[in-house]
């Protein structure tokens, strides 16, 4: 399996967030209906608490599949940070969950959206390069993001994810593992 393939997931959320991420306060960023809004970053945040959040989240969206069709759930334990702008970051992780054989897990991701959509969130929806169907979850929170679909193996689920933009403390190093 190649590094692309294998990382796809990573990749598409590092995408998502150069694309939707945080920007510096007081900017003006044009949302997804053409909209101007200001985005702020969470100065009391703490990277440990933006881990524990986002993680939380991940939980509650495999709370949403029927428990019978859940073999595993492998919440990744480590993400990496990603630059929201000059001065903020997010962390970004991951879960996959293992279904049962057969299982249809576009109608999974279908079930997922109409929930969140019930609820109001916003939610973009598309088809990645396999033809899979895939929604991103945008939380009110600026530069908060799931995306579900389809892992690269088969009846896998990802569910890529990363947390609101924060400011590290002064002296801590972005790269590495968080």
């Amino acid at each position: 399996m190649t590094f692309l393939s294998r990382h796809a997931g990573l990749i598409a959320l590092a995408t998502v967030l150069a694309l939707t991420g945080c920007t510096a306060p007081g900017s003006n960023v044009s949302g997804p209906q053409g909209t101007t809004d200001q985005q702020k970053v969470n100065s009391d945040l703490t990277w440990e608490e933006a881990k524990t959040a986002t993680q939380e989240m991940e939980l509650e969206i495999v709370d949403l599949i029927p428990a019978e069709l859940v073999i595993n759930v492998d919440q990744h334990t480590k993400g990496v940070l990603l630059s929201c702008d000059n001065t903020s970051h997010s962390w970004t992780g991951a879960t996959t969950v293992t279904l049962t054989p057969g299982t249809d897990i576009e109608s999974i991701v279908k079930d997922i959206e109409a929930h969140y959509r019930e609820a109001g969130t916003e939610i973009s929806v598309d088809r990645d390069v396999d033809g899979n169907y895939r929604i991103q979850l945008l939380p009110p929170v600026p530069g908060e993001n799931y995306i579900i679909a389809k892992d690269v193996e088969d009846d896998h689920l990802r569910i890529a994810s990363g947390s609101e933009c924060f400011t590290l403390p002064e002296g801590v190093y972005p790269g590495g593992e968080f």
